[in-house]
Order: C-alpha cells, then sequence, then structure tokens
C-alpha cells in the first residue's frame, strides 16, 4: 500500500508545438498540503487540468491511491479553479444543491451538508440570493463550500484567496487545515507566498514546464539556508568594534532592520562548518548581545532565486 494519494510519472503535454509539461514527475503524500508553485504560464494549470481529467498526457502516467486515474475518481477530487464557476443568475441554494448532486450526493445529504457548511461559515442567509448579487468573496465562499461538500479524499486549491478580506481568508485557512487534520490531502496552487509559508507541508516548483525542484518545505529551506545571521550588539565604540569584527575571519555584511535601541547592526555569514556558538561567544566578548536571528529563507526568496537560476 503506497503512502502517496497521487503519483505522477513522466507527465508529458503538448499544445500544438508549446510543451507545457515536459516529463513531469511529483508524488503527492496522503494527508498533506502540497504547494504547486511557479510563475504564470509555468505549466500548473496544465499539470492541473489533467488531474481533473479535463485533458489528458501525451505520455506519463497518473495514479491515484494506487490505481492508475479513472473518470471514476473525479468524485474523489474536489476542484476549486482560479476562474470560479458559478452561475450568476442562479440562487446560491438552488445551485448548490444542483453542482452537489453532479458530486453524486442525493438531495437530502446535499441539504444536509449544506446546512452544516452554511451555518459553519454564517451563510444561512444568502441561501435565497442570487450570485450575482453577492461580492466576489461572499461567492468564493459559495464556491469553497461546493469544493468541499462531498468530502472528497483531493481537493485542489488554486488560488483559494482570492476576493478575500484577511478575516474571512484566515477563515479559510483555518477550514483547509481542518480539512487536512480530517484525512484530506490538499495541493495548493498559489502566488501569494506567505500562505505557502502557512499552510504547505511539502512543494514542487514548476518553470517552463519543467520541475525545478522539490519535497519537504522544511528540507527545501535548509537547501537553500546560507548560514546568515542578523545581529544588534550594544557597544560603547561602535567604529571599533566594526572594524575588529571586519577584520576577523566571519563575513560581515551591512543590515537594516528595527530594534528598540541604537545598536551596531550588521549581519554575518559563516561557514557551513563553523558554529553559531563560535559565532555568539565572539559578539559577546565584544558588548551584549540584542539580536540574534538566523535568516531563514523565505519560500517567496527561494522562488525567485530558483526560477532566475534555472532561467539563466
Amino acid at each position: 500500500m503506497t503512502n502517496n494519494l497521487l503519483e505522477a510519472t513522466n507527465i508529458h503535454k503538448k499544445y500544438g508545438s508549446h510543451v507545457a509539461l515536459n516529463n513531469l514527475s511529483i508524488n503527492i503524500p496522503k494527508g498533506c498540503i502540497y504547494g504547486l508553485l511557479g510563475p504564470n504560464g509555468a505549466g500548473k494549470t496544465s499539470f492541473i487540468r489533467i488531474l481533473n481529467q479535463i485533458t489528458y498526457p501525451d505520455a506519463g502516467t497518473v495514479l491515484f491511491d494506487g490505481e492508475e486515474l479513472q473518470p471514476k475518481h473525479i468524485a474523489n477530487i474536489g476542484y476549486l479553479p482560479e476562474e470560479r464557476g458559478l452561475y450568476k443568475s442562479m440562487k446560491v441554494g438552488e445551485q448548490a444543491l444542483y453542482l452537489a448532486q453532479l458530486k453524486g450526493l442525493s438531495k437530502a445529504e446535499a441539504k444536509e451538508k449544506l446546512t452544516y457548511w452554511f451555518d459553519k461559515l454564517e451563510i444561512g442567509d444568502w441561501w435565497n440570493m442570487k450570485i450575482q448579487e453577492l461580492s466576489k468573496g461572499m461567492a468564493q465562499k459559495i464556491q469553497f463550500v461546493v469544493t468541499v461538500l462531498h468530502t472528497p479524499k483531493l481537493l485542489i486549491f488554486d488560488e483559494p484567496f482570492s476576493g478575500f478580506d484577511p478575516i474571512n481568508a484566515n477563515l479559510i485557512k483555518d477550514e483547509i487545515l481542518k480539512l487536512k487534520e480530517n484525512g484530506a490531502t490538499v495541493i495548493f496552487s498559489t502566488h501569494r507566498m506567505e500562505s505557502v509559508e502557512e499552510l504547505c507541508d511539502e512543494i514542487a516548483l514548476i518553470n517552463k514546464s519543467n520541475k525545478i525542484l522539490d519535497g519537504k518545505l522544511i528540507d527545501v529551506k535548509r537547501q537553500f539556508r546560507s548560514n546568515t545571521y542578523e545581529i544588534a550588539l550594544d557597544v560603547k565604540d561602535k567604529g571599533a568594534v566594526y572594524n575588529e569584527i571586519m577584520n576577523s575571519h566571519f563575513k560581515m555584511h551591512e543590515a537594516d532592520f528595527r530594534t528598540l535601541g541604537e545598536e551596531l547592526k550588521f549581519s554575518i555569514q559563516i561557514d557551513a562548518d563553523s558554529s553559531p556558538n563560535e559565532l555568539l561567544s565572539f559578539l559577546m566578548n565584544r558588548g551584549t548581545v540584542a539580536h540574534f536571528k538566523e535568516l531563514i529563507p523565505s519560500v517567496n526568496d527561494i522562488f525567485i532565486k530558483a526560477v532566475n537560476n534555472h532561467n539563466i
């Protein structure tokens, strides 16, 4: 029995002469939130369309829970597309019931589950409103409910926070985390890197139809760490200490960040085989260390660096 819900192997897809996916291989573990990242036009949407069987690969295989992907698996997938697809002139409740039944729920089951979600998100008063009467954020809530209603094994969210204010974005983020806790596997595609930081267990970065990195988020961060520390040192003679550090074996750089005092501020990069304790001891012998923090690479930093390196 595989620990992966989804295994895509050597997926190749062309549209005319344009290669959308070039032998893409991705494994998505069960019960994780998997960030599918990349610049516009990288191939993310092409891959998502293949998973939803809207299109098919020219070559390669996709396994869903150990079986080759088939039409029957659509019932176990929930897809929230970036371009929303609600019928503007239909009433909210009528449309939600209709879409739920398309996912295989009976009318009674659909109504029971819709009542649960509408109460949970405090949107019960919208039942008889038309979609065109709702704001973008309100319509997004309806689309989210319809996506998760049938409790699918795999949820695919493409820019799920688009149109939300910070309060509702946080609400939906919490619901996504609860869905994961209850056993769902989530593919999360977004350009909001702060959301990736908050939600994702693993990521894959696609650029120009090729996967250029993937893995557990913490391992990817380790791969891109530079052993650089941000430091604020409270000393009497800033100039003398600054020159002393500059002439030491540590690699010192100017840095600008906020603290509560007027300390000497800088960053230091140490060798991979050096210890932070050695650096800290060196600093403590020259003043009071008011701030000492390793600069962990953000997903945004990794995204930009990896894509730029691949484009060279």
